[in-house]
Formats: structure tokens, C-alpha cells, sequence
């Protein structure tokens, strides 16, 4: 018999269980007055677990946000770790830049590309990476998800953020055109021979997968 599902207070409860640091919070503020939604705090704190566990020295952001991602996947990588993060709106890379700032993370630490991340992965190096996340536009994932392989060494993380999409992935008579690209998404993780996967119901849901040595 299966376990109980969680109540909506426990949930509640994940999701607010680490306090942020007030660098996160401040990005957090900018974000909604810019118009875009970060990852929530449980899946910022799953990020960072991802990052330590792998000991991350090298990392790609796709959708830098106000850097409130960044900052956890900061908290996580390798004092030496060096974080490249891709987005279109330079707006949200200045906000970015702040919340790095207010956190006290060198400069030297990150380096923001303004692009679409089509035009950019392209020009990364090939098995050069030890973590990849994607959180940007949701029609790109598989593309996202065909680079992040090439990109990333054995035993690399690649990971996706809002793979539940608002319930809608779950939920099959819902057709929309994001909702499919997503629900075509897990599918894919999970039958590809070259990856270990995970779903991580944190937050808008979030999928990671190991490449296998």
C-alpha cells in the first residue's frame, strides 16, 4: 500500500524549512517587480545539495533571473567554483549582479552572458561542466536538454525547473503547447539509457538526472 500523500501543510512546511539569506530575499523582491518567478526556496536548497554533493566547479545557468538560482547554486559549488549563467533580459542580469554583490560573491566567481541560450551553449566546451540548470523558455528544453549532455562530464547533473508546470503536466487533458514540450521532457529523462533520474516535487517540481561514468 502506498504511503499517504503529504498534506498541503507539510508542503508548506519543505518549503519554507531553510531561511533564506536577505541577498536572496532581496532578489526575491526584485524579481517581482521585474515580472519573473525564481525557484522556490526547497528548490534552491535542492540545487545547493546537487552542487555539494557533486563538489561543482563549473556550472550553467540557463535563466539567470535576479539571482536568486545563483546564489543557491553559489552556496553549494566549490569555494573555487566558477558559475556561467545565460539570459536574454539584461535587466535581470543587473539585478543579478546585485544580489551576487550583497551576498559578497567575488566577481571572479560568476560570469553573466546576455543571449539566448540556443546561440550561447553552442559555444561551451564540450564535457567541461559539472552541473547544468535550465530554467528559461520552456519550447527550448529539449534542445536544453541534448546540450546539457554534451556539455556535461561523467557523473554531471543536469536539472529542470517547473517540470510539474502547475500541475498541468500531470494531468493529461491538458494540451497547451508548454505543458506537452514538458510532460514530452520527462519522458525523455527517463527512457535515456545515458541518465540516472530523479523527480523532485519541490516547488513547480524539478527533475535532475546524473550522467552515467
Amino acid at each position: 500500500m502506498a504511503d499517504a500523500l503529504i498534506s498541503t501543510a507539510s508542503i508548506e512546511f519543505s518549503e519554507n524549512w531553510l531561511v533564506e539569506s536577505d541577498a536572496m530575499v532581496g532578489a526575491r523582491a526584485r524579481a517581482q517587480e521585474l515580472g519573473c518567478v525564481p525557484i522556490g526556496p526547497a528548490g534552491g536548497a535542492a540545487l545547493r545539495l546537487l552542487a555539494a554533493a557533486g563538489n561543482a566547479r563549473t556550472v550553467v545557468e540557463l535563466g539567470t533571473g535576479t539571482g536568486v538560482s545563483g546564489l543557491w547554486l553559489l552556496g553549494g559549488m566549490a569555494p573555487d567554483g566558477v558559475l556561467t549563467s545565460v539570459d536574454v533580459e539584461p535587466e535581470h542580469q543587473r539585478a543579478a549582479r546585485e544580489a551576487f554583490a550583497d551576498e559578497g560573491i567575488a566577481a571572479n566567481r560568476f560570469r553573466l552572458i546576455n543571449g539566448s541560450a540556443g546561440e550561447v551553449l553552442p559555444r561551451l566546451t564540450d564535457g567541461a561542466y559539472d552541473l547544468v540548470f535550465v530554467d528559461a523558455d520552456k519550447a527550448g528544453y529539449p534542445t536544453y536538454l541534448a546540450q546539457a549532455i554534451r556539455l556535461l562530464r561523467p557523473g554531471g547533473i543536469v536539472a529542470f525547473d517547473n517540470v510539474l508546470w502547475s500541475d498541468k503536466v500531470a494531468d493529461p487533458s491538458v494540451r497547451d503547447a508548454d505543458t506537452v514540450v514538458l510532460r514530452d521532457l520527462g519522458r525523455a529523462v527517463r527512457a535515456d539509457e545515458r541518465l540516472i533520474p530523479a523527480m523532485l516535487p519541490v516547488g513547480d517540481g524539478l527533475i535532475a538526472a546524473v550522467i552515467r561514468r
